[in-house]
């Protein structure tokens, strides 16, 4: 199971959310090539960035700062927010990125997600966030009607590399992840499932790690990392026991 620390970006500075509000962001960093240096040298094979920004705008904002984070790791990156057609996909995919995930244009234009990766085979992720159970759009601003599973379902078959699965009641409150829907959902459907929101301790990276049968691929941590609840290095030797 592989660790993805976690970079949000918002007005080109690494944040945290509380519930998914841009009201409710804490800032951590001012640098985000530093910060992801830094998770880079504690070992992280990955790291996950999202341009919060972005997200609302519909539209790449904070390309400054994903550009630097690009500069200052050798790792893999996979990047999402703001990332709606296949300009912006190919873009991002030729500064470096290894992955782009693909979030509100999955339910909105689910034919693009399956032509990117005819296009470029195993670097596009979904990202199904959820609220009570329904998958939420456009920066978490609005739920739709559809759950996450039959979503999810949608692309079985088109060679998504990841489903990255965020519970939004949990992000960013260290309330500890939603393990049950998790595992259900990976469960489900054979696309590897990236656990995301309310990762807040090593038991919790225990707990979904005993899960590992059930197809969780990988985990995301941003606030408890930044907290200091949970070392990337630990975290990376527990998870690769």
């Amino acid at each position: 199971m592989i660790l993805f620390p976690a970079i949000d970006l918002k007005d080109g500075a690494c944040v945290r959310l509380k519930l998914g509000l841009m009201e409710e962001a804490t800032v951590f960093n001012t640098d985000p090539g530093a910060q992801a240096r830094a998770f880079a040298d504690a070992g992280a094979q990955w790291i996950h960035v999202v341009d919060l920004n972005g997200a609302f705008a519909g539209k790449p904002v904070n390309g400054a700062a994903v550009e630097s984070i690009l500069k200052a790791i050798k790792v893999p990156m996979q990047l999402g927010g703001g990332i709606r057609d296949m300009a912006t996909i190919e873009m991002w995919l030729e500064k470096g990125v290894r992955r782009v995930i693909l979030g509100t244009v999955a339910l909105r234009d689910p034919a693009l997600v399956k032509d990117a990766c005819k296009r470029f085979p195993g670097r596009i992720a979904v990202g199904i966030d959820a609220k009570g159970g329904k998958v939420a759009v456009e920066g978490w601003a609005e739920t739709s009607d559809l759950k996450v599973l039959d979503l999810a379902l949608k692309f079985e078959d088109a060679g998504v590399a990841a489903i990255i699965y965020t519970d939004i009641d949990r992000d960013g409150v260290l309330a500890g992840p939603n393990t049950e829907a998790t595992a259900a959902l990976a469960r489900a459907i054979s696309t590897p499932v990236i656990a995301s929101g309310g990762v807040s301790s090593l038991d919790d990276l225990r707990a979904l790690k005993a899960t590992r049968s059930s197809g969780i691929a990988g985990v995301i941590s941003g606030r408890a990392i930044y907290d200091g609840r949970i070392d990337v290095a630990q975290a990376i030797a527990l998870l690769a026991e």
